[in-house]
């Protein structure tokens, strides 16, 4: 009935809001997207032919796949120690039109330098950087007005714990000039009475039914986190990890691809086998063999005790 209606309006619009409140991001420039895969490939299918795209060899599948299948002009960087001086060459080589990337790379937990982005950025001010936020938000304090960044994406399914089936592309308004979304449905109208030609950019990215279970839980979840402190959560990550990641030095059992970062994230890969794997699994440590290593995640809610523990197994 009408009032079901109204109440499942509702729900989205809140979670709009709690996303375009915690990222500091205009309501004009958030997107709900059931996950980033969804809203990477509207962005894409949004984009004039032809253009160059650079990409991180061995990044998500999510932002390399939707681009390697379409008809692009594709380049790569490498990811190490060094990334921001290959991207640097990559993009003083190849003079891409977009620069796509994870900000968190999921295998190593390598993260991007903000501040190279915006240097970046005032070097190539035409150059889209559009980035894959999954395994970074709601790890710290995150600005998007104040970012070089101009489409952020992200599922929320990792760090804002909220489960499946909900996402969030961010668009920086200055740039949606240059995406021509395709999606549209009945969702995408303001009224009954709104034509096609009515549509709002971010609302192409909501052509359908918005699913309310799904984007209340986002919402939730995002509260949460105001209601913790992103300062807290983001001090106890840090410390955490951190003392992991000196434990794994001691070790000997840190890459230098990660020993070298002045800013790791809270995703770390360290050397191990599956043999190695498998203990772990049996000790109850949550890990994932990935990239030739093992991974695991700190978040707030795991103790330094937890963490001595792994240090232990190990």
């Amino acid at each position: 009935n009408g009032v079901d209606f109204v109440k499942r309006k509702e729900v989205p619009e809140c979670a709009r809001g709690s996303v375009a409140r915690l990222f500091d991001a205009k309501l004009s420039e958030t997107a709900l997207v059931p996950n980033l895969s969804f809203g990477i490939n509207i962005v894409l299918d949004g984009l004039s032919k032809g253009q160059k795209v650079l990409l991180l060899k061995e990044d998500y599948p999510s932002l390399r796949w939707p681009v390697e299948t379409r008809d692009m002009d594709v380049c790569y960087a490498t990811i190490d120690e060094h990334l921001e001086d290959n991207i640097l060459q990559a993009v003083e080589k190849h003079k891409p039109d977009i620069f796509m990337f994870s900000i968190v790379q999921w295998l190593s937990g390598i993260k991007i330098d903000f501040e190279f982005l915006k240097q970046l950025k005032f070097k190539y001010p035409n150059m889209l950087l559009v980035a894959d936020g999954t395994q970074y938000m709601g790890t710290e304090h995150f600005s998007f007005k104040d970012n070089a960044i101009d489409v952020l994406g992200a599922s929320a399914y990792k760090w804002l714990c909220a489960g499946f089936g909900n996402g969030f592309m961010l668009i920086k308004e200055e740039v949606q000039d240059r995406i021509f979304p395709k999606t549209i449905g009945f969702n995408s109208a303001d009224t009954f009475d709104s034509k096609p030609t009515d549509t709002r950019f971010i609302k192409y990215f909501e052509p359908g039914h918005q699913d309310s279970l799904a984007f209340g839980s986002l919402d939730q979840a995002i509260k949460k986190v105001e209601q913790i402190g992103i300062q807290h959560i983001s001090e106890a990550i840090k410390s955490r990890t951190q003392h992991a990641i000196e434990g794994l030095i001691e070790k000997g059992l840190l890459p230098n691809a990660s020993k070298s970062r002045k800013d790791h994230s809270s995703i770390v890969n360290f050397t191990g086998d599956s043999q190695l794997f498998k203990k772990l699994a049996a000790n109850n440590i949550i890990c994932s063999p990935r990239g030739g290593g093992i991974r695991v995640s700190f978040h707030y809610y795991n103790t330094i005790a937890e963490v001595d523990t792994l240090l232990k197994l190990l």
